[in-house]
């Protein structure tokens, strides 16, 4: 019987998202015949402590956001050679950096908006060149957290950072229909579209029940969706993704299909959309956390 340490919660804004995960996560991986035991991160002193008193043979990676997906708790693990789910530090580097992940798309053939890279002082200072509307985010976080929408003048008003060095993303307003994407055993599942009941798919959306319909399969032209297959793989694969992401992307009959973003680490809430994905494909929430810690690994040393 493996030893799993479920490791959730952290330091990031999403930390109660984590929460979330990490206990709907540990509850499946029980009901699966593993020997779970729960973290929540708060101390990096005392995560070593639990590591070096449990020595747990698996890590699943419940964390959301900095410090959970971004590289930084997988560098720590592969130093520690503690096998742990999800993508490596490569991938949860270049998925958290939304303009190196720009930058991926762009040289593989899968559109993305128009966009700029500027700190927030430098926004406050100079703008933008892009025409309103436009989409103003941190370059490195997640959940739509921080996400701003210009459409005009009045909108800058609402456009802040506690940060003024906080890395920006400022890219052209994609209107029309918000899909998403779930990989799955490194294969893509299927397409849902997202229709948020007010404003647009933000944090509240997301993660409050009855705010965002859920249509899956989304009703699309077949060519539309299977591109929405193609290239969410496509960037799972160029990314070096492993077993699980999702892509989200924008898609109306001018712009196309836009592509907006990946998650290395998706959420395992009960309104998750991997989950609910790979539940549609035949895979249940239980084997989807299960498969997470087979194929559990670390970069090996020497």
């Amino acid at each position: 019987m493996k030893k799993v340490l479920v490791v959730k919660g952290g330091f990031s804004s999403e930390r109660e998202v984590s929460l979330v995960s990490g206990e709907n996560i540990a509850t499946a991986l029980r009901e699966k015949g593993y020997d779970v035991i729960e973290h929540d991160l708060t101390d990096t002193h005392a995560f070593l402590d639990v590591l070096r008193d449990i020595k747990p043979d698996v890590i699943f990676n419940a964390l959301h956001g900095n410090f959970g997906e971004d590289g930084e708790i997988q560098g720590l693990l592969d130093m520690l050679q503690i096998p742990y789910t999800h993508s490596d530090l490569k991938a949860s580097v270049l998925g958290m950096n939304k303009e190196l992940a720009k930058q991926i798309a762009l040289r593989n053939g899968v559109q993305t908006a128009p966009f700029e890279v500027m700190t927030y002082r430098q926004f406050q200072a100079n703008g933008t060149q892009l025409d309103m509307p436009y989409v103003v985010k941190p370059a490195s976080d997640g959940s739509s957290v921080g996400v701003f929408i210009v459409r005009q003048k009045e909108d800058l008003e609402q456009v802040n950072y506690p940060d003024e060095n906080t890395s920006l993303i400022v890219e052209k307003y994609i209107s029309g229909r918000e899909l998403t994407v779930a990989i799955v055993k490194d294969k893509a599942c299927a397409v849902t579209e997202l229709r948020p009941k007010k404003a647009f798919y933000n944090y509240k959306a997301k993660y409050t029940p009855g705010a965002t319909e859920h249509i899956l399969p989304a009703n699309l032209p077949s060519d539309i969706y299977q591109k929405a297959l193609d290239n969410a793989f496509k960037m799972h694969h160029f990314l070096g993704c492993h077993i699980v992401s999702r892509s989200d992307f924008r898609y109306n009959e001018d712009d196309g299909l836009v592509f907006l973003e990946i998650n290395t680490n998706p959420g395992m809430t009960p309104l998750s959309l991997v989950p609910e994905q790979a539940k549609y494909v035949g895979i249940s929430y239980e084997d989807l956390c299960a498969t997470l810690v087979e194929n559990a690994v670390c970069r090996k040393i020497g």
